[in-house]
């Protein structure tokens, strides 16, 4: 795969590019050495996952647009700040043109989280995350994938074939940026989402479970981001819901609260809740997950 990298205008105006599993902080090891006592000796890394290149507070958040992240997904002309009075540009992001992706019978290639676990009964799930049952476990080092199972680790690369617990497995490579929309990633094999917008009404299954109805404001906003097919400001999406709002400071009220109780609803309905996504430049989308199925009848 393609190194990956992002370019940071520091405060003196110099430029500083950063890849994959870089580290920026007060460290003399760190790739990006900032001598401020402001900053923790390891403040935050870059870190790919499925196509998009992260900064991971790790020691102290981070303040996008004032508002305080754990981590923020890089794109060009954000201010990111690692303290107060201290903030960094996004001159640039390099992403790669094809990330590594796993498929099996039944499956379509399904690119891979810088981490994750696979299980395979009772169906097949890979899960962003450590699990120690895991059948098998797949990670990035940025310098090569790896792969544990049964005890034994070994590399993977593009073109490897394995079986676990009787499934048969390849690692392929897929393009990133495939031109789907609204925003399609992979984060894990889980069941799909089966998702129809209806303008006042939603409703989002979870494979054959029941499923969850929404209403109202909420499924107006799951509409509108239907609607817009991608990532799009977030005014621009409260004021498809509150039209005759004009104060803005009392619109944005209403689209933080009404954003935090969408994804409390769907945290509370077994979704996953970066299905709907807010990014640190203030814009929001809709994330699918290569299998999910969007049905807008709005």
């Amino acid at each position: 795969m393609n190194r990956v990298c992002a370019t940071f205008r520091l405060p003196d105006g110099t430029c500083r590019s950063l890849g994959a599993g870089d580290l920026m902080g007060r460290l003399w090891s760190a790739s990006l050495q900032i001598d401020d006592p402001r900053v923790s000796e390891g403040h935050a890394m870059l870190s790919l996952r499925g196509g998009d290149l992260w900064l991971l507070a790790l020691r102290r958040r981070l303040a996008v647009e004032g508002r305080s992240v754990a981590e923020v997904r890089l794109m060009a002309g954000q201010r990111i700040a690692l303290a107060q009075g201290l903030e960094l540009v996004v001159v640039s992001v390099e992403l790669p043109a094809e990330a590594l992706a796993i498929e099996a019978p039944g499956l379509p290639p399904t690119m891979l989280p810088g981490l994750c676990s696979l299980q395979v009964h009772p169906q097949i799930q890979l899960f962003a995350r450590y699990e120690p049952a895991a059948a098998c476990l797949l990670w990035d080092t940025c310098d090569g994938w790896r792969r544990a199972q049964g005890g034994v680790t070994t590399p993977l690369a593009v073109g490897d074939r394995w079986v676990v617990e009787g499934l048969a497995l390849r690692a392929v490579a897929m393009p990133v940026g495939a031109g789907l929309s609204p925003t399609r990633v992979t984060g894990g094999i889980d069941p799909p989402l089966h998702i129809i917008t209806a303008y006042a009404t939603a409703q989002i299954q979870i494979g054959d479970a029941p499923p969850v109805s929404f209403s109202g404001v909420h499924a107006r906003i799951l509409s509108e981001l239907a609607a817009l097919g991608g990532p799009a400001g977030w005014e621009v999406v409260a004021r498809e819901v509150w039209p005759d709002e004009q104060d803005a400071w009392v619109l944005r009220k209403r689209w933080d609260v009404n954003l935090g109780r969408l994804r409390a609803r769907l945290r509370d309905g077994g979704i996953r809740t970066d299905l709907v996504r807010a990014a640190g430049t203030g814009q929001v989308e809709l994330v699918l997950r290569h299998n999910d199925v969007l049905e807008d009848r709005g």
